[in-house]
């Protein structure tokens, strides 16, 4: 006896019931997570562009510049550099304005040149004037003096002097700011000094009679 078949199949063959797929539920702190993962990969990528357009060049410093000391094409050098917006460093295109000013603060090699770093103040103040001293090397309260360096200047006594020691004029002091320093072919060295006005005609008579001292008090 024949059996009639549908699709292939044979009547008497069990049909096998069709399986249920069970729905995975979505966490949803899994689901925030994701939602985080792709803001914070979102907030990356526009920093990176933020960077690479903020990309500038700039200037650096090359070499050491004391306090007071007029900036030279050769203490600067141009750098590239990405970002650094709080630091505001001084364009290369305003490097011709750079070299009429001085450094107010001592320049460190490596480090960004901020405008805040230079001024165009004159090194003398108000009511001083500005003269110079032949010291010798032992005389010299150090090895080099920078400009912006507070020293004392200390009359010492006048040893020709037919007098005792308690009358022989020492110890008078003076307050001076070095502006610049210079080592002539002598050995000695000269210090250039800004000095009140009204100190300036004694300094000079003791400086004359090679009885002037000089004490370091404070350092730029």
């Amino acid at each position: 006896m024949s059996v009639a078949t549908r699709n292939g199949i044979s009547a008497d063959t069990p049909v096998a019931p069709p399986r249920v797929v069970r729905q995975r539920r979505v966490r949803p702190g899994l689901l925030g997570l994701a939602v985080l993962l792709i803001a914070l990969g979102g907030l990356g990528a526009a920093f990176a562009v933020t960077s690479v357009r903020s990309t500038g060049s700039y200037l650096a410093v090359a070499r050491p510049v004391e306090v007071g000391q007029q900036l030279s094409a050769g203490d600067l050098v141009a750098v590239r550099v990405s970002g650094g917006q709080g630091l505001r460093p001084v364009p290369t295109s305003r490097l011709k304005e750079v070299l009429d000013l001085r450094a107010a603060v001592r320049l460190t090699p490596g480090t960004l040149l901020t405008a805040s770093q230079l001024t165009d103040a004159p090194l003398l103040g108000p009511g001083q004037q500005q003269i110079a001293l032949g010291l010798k090397p032992s005389r010299v309260p150090a090895r080099t003096l920078h400009p912006g360096d507070k020293v004392l200047l200390i009359s010492t006594p006048d040893n020709n002097a037919n007098t005792d020691g308690a009358a022989r004029g020492g110890g008078t002091r003076f307050e001076a700011v070095v502006v610049d320093t210079a080592s002539p072919e002598n050995d000695d060295v000269v210090v250039y000094l800004a000095l009140a006005v009204r100190d300036v005609p004694a300094v000079v008579v003791l400086a004359a009679d090679d009885r002037v001292a000089l004490v370091l008090t404070e350092a730029a």
